[in-house]
């Protein structure tokens, strides 16, 4: 299902199957995390992917009734977590349990400076590993290379407006080549 306002943006599906196309079969028994997860749509391609788990986390009431009926009529609800909270509480809640996350989604409200806050969030809780793979959903508008302290962009695909980046954490400060993608 998908929102009925336009205070939830769902990824579209061309850059849905960008971003599972890239992943490939990195999937199967991997522990996801889907930070601003909105309807869902990510976390549980992911699930219908192969992964584990997916945690996911939204703070709208109307998104996490939407999360709830999607995953209910994909029958992943056992495979699934819901948290319904801000990002960056949610992520000291999930380093506070211990958790460890194989492959994180970002996808938050566009322009609104979020993935700087949610980077840095990550990088003091440090809820992932050295093989983490980050993905992060942003408009052109809001380009990263000036806020990656942490992490190294290793592909970036532009579609229209949008720009899908995939990250892994940085083992030191060195820098990783980048394939861009128009």
């Amino acid at each position: 299902m998908t929102p009925r306002n336009r205070s939830l943006r769902p990824t579209s599906d061309r850059v849905k199957e960008s971003i599972f196309n890239t992943l490939q079969n990195k999937l199967g028994g991997k522990v996801v995390l889907d930070l601003f997860a909105g309807t869902g749509n990510l976390g549980i391609e992911a699930l219908s992917r192969g992964a584990k788990k997916t945690i996911f986390v939204e703070k709208e009431k109307q998104a996490l009734g939407l999360i709830k009926r999607n995953l209910t009529q994909s029958g992943l609800e056992e495979r699934s977590e819901i948290l319904p909270r801000d990002v960056r509480r949610a992520i000291g809640i999930l380093r506070q349990r211990g958790e460890c996350f194989d492959l994180i989604l970002m996808d938050p409200p566009y322009e609104r400076g979020l993935i700087r806050k949610t980077l840095l969030e990550l990088n003091s809780q440090q809820i992932y590993h050295k093989d983490s793979i980050l993905v992060i959903e942003h408009t052109r508008r809001e380009p990263l290379l000036h806020i990656l302290e942490g992490w190294n962009l290793i592909r970036q695909r532009r579609m229209g407006d949008t720009v899908i980046s995939f990250l892994t954490p940085q083992e030191d400060h060195s820098s990783t080549q980048v394939e861009i993608e128009f």
